[in-house]
């Protein structure tokens, strides 16, 4: 084996400037493909992780129906304390889950005694909030950033809001809302802060305490419209999803059917469909890379073929074998493939040190210069490495299969 690569060395060096070329364009493809990869791979995690970390969390548990009917916020479908009790009880026990919060949702006017709109309000646990949605206090840019996020008399409101109706940080307002039996009932709040939009400024939710929003929907019991989960570990979120669907599907409800539904962030925000489109184009660019490989490697071998069949006539007369042949040239596209994907990785990862030492900005949404630090696993290298390898050999393939074929006494007639 080793006669054979050390000859097929040699060959690939008597045409050094078609072999150089060849490598070049395998190079660049490792390159792109493996850049691509770092850059796209670190704005989907950054993008995913402030909707997840300041907005949704990993997880979130409801009563069937509500997220089909979330647009309105209904009241009639939130989780009673039993129901609550059972849901905590299945979250403690999975040693996975970090923490969770309970989240009173409903849909209210917003007055400043002079305006009036509308506002969705969202009832939260300040403590149990910063614990699942560590981003959320992050959000605020105007307001005292210190302590929990509201406290009880208070309220967080959305920058739009402040904006369009001239509301400052330790105004008086009012929010009005009707509750599940259809009394409408108000409430003073202090203004604590005023929140960003994390998908930009047309935002309309704002935050109190969910005590205040229980007194204001004058709730005997303490319910709660859904619980946001977070992991410990957000790679596991397929694993632990189906766990604690599994968990809670003996909680039924009268007729015996099961009364909660599970969902990921996937399912609640539309942000998932650009995470979607961000995998498909790195499918694409992998797919080019394979394509780039597979014409360089397969003209270069072809060449090769044709330049050689005097040789190649000469070698089989003398007696060497057509499996030896075959190996030969295989050998020959397997060096070039190793010898590309070697030096492609050492300049890509090269590139991906030296964007970490750069630490572009960008934005996203509202949020202001995130940085961009780019990574890429083992495993996608070690992937796209293979693919090209592989690539390599079958490109190889043919021309090898047909010079291995060759009759020596026409290869050797051959001008």
């Amino acid at each position: 084996m080793l006669d054979i690569l050390s000859i097929a060395s040699r060959n690939l060096l008597r045409y050094r400037r078609r072999s150089m070329l060849t490598l070049l364009l395998i190079v660049i493809g490792m390159v792109a493909v493996l850049l691509f990869v770092a850059v796209a791979g670190s704005f989907k995690t950054m993008m995913v992780g402030q909707i997840t970390d300041s907005v949704l969390g990993h997880l979130q548990v409801h009563r069937k129906g509500y997220v089909a009917s979330i647009e309105n916020l209904p009241l009639n479908l939130n989780l009673r304390p039993p129901v609550v009790a059972k849901v905590e009880e299945a979250l403690k026990a999975n040693p996975a889950v970090e923490s969770w919060s309970p989240r009173v949702k409903f849909g209210g006017m917003f007055s400043n005694f002079a305006e009036t709109t509308s506002i969705r309000i969202n009832g939260i646990d300040p403590e149990r909030e910063a614990t699942t949605t560590p981003l959320l206090p992050g959000r605020m840019t105007e307001g005292d950033k210190d302590g929990a996020l509201v406290g009880r008399g208070q309220i967080v409101i959305p920058q739009l809001l402040a904006r369009g109706m001239k509301t400052k940080v330790g105004d008086t307002v009012v929010i009005v809302a009707t509750n599940r039996d259809g009394s409408v009932n108000g409430k003073t709040f202090v203004v604590r802060g005023i929140m960003e939009g994390v998908t930009g400024p047309g935002g309309r939710d704002g935050y109190i305490h969910i005590g205040d929003a229980r007194d204001l929907l004058r709730m005997t019991e303490a319910e709660v419209s859904e619980i946001a989960v977070r992991l410990k570990d957000f790679s596991q979120l397929g694993k632990v999803d189906a766990q604690i669907k599994q968990a809670l599907e003996g909680v039924t409800n009268k007729e015996g059917k099961p009364m909660l539904e599970v969902h990921d962030w996937t399912q609640l925000s539309p942000f998932a469909n650009i995470a979607k489109m961000i995998d498909l184009m790195t499918l694409f660019i992998k797919i080019m890379l394979v394509s780039i490989v597979l014409v360089a490697v397969m003209n270069v071998m072809i060449m090769a073929v044709f330049e050689r069949i005097r040789e190649i006539g000469t070698i089989a007369a003398i007696g060497m074998p057509p499996a030896r042949i075959l190996a030969l040239f295989l050998a020959e596209g397997l060096m070039l493939g190793v010898s590309g994907t070697i030096a492609g990785i050492a300049f890509s990862l090269v590139a991906i040190f030296g964007i970490n030492l750069w630490q572009p900005t960008f934005n996203f949404g509202m949020q202001q210069n995130l940085v961009m630090a780019p990574t890429i696993a083992a495993g996608d290298v070690l992937t796209i490495a293979a693919m090209v390898i592989i690539v390599a050999i079958l490109a190889s393939l043919q021309p090898a299969w047909k010079a291995s074929r060759m009759d020596p006494i026409t290869a050797l007639r051959h001008v």
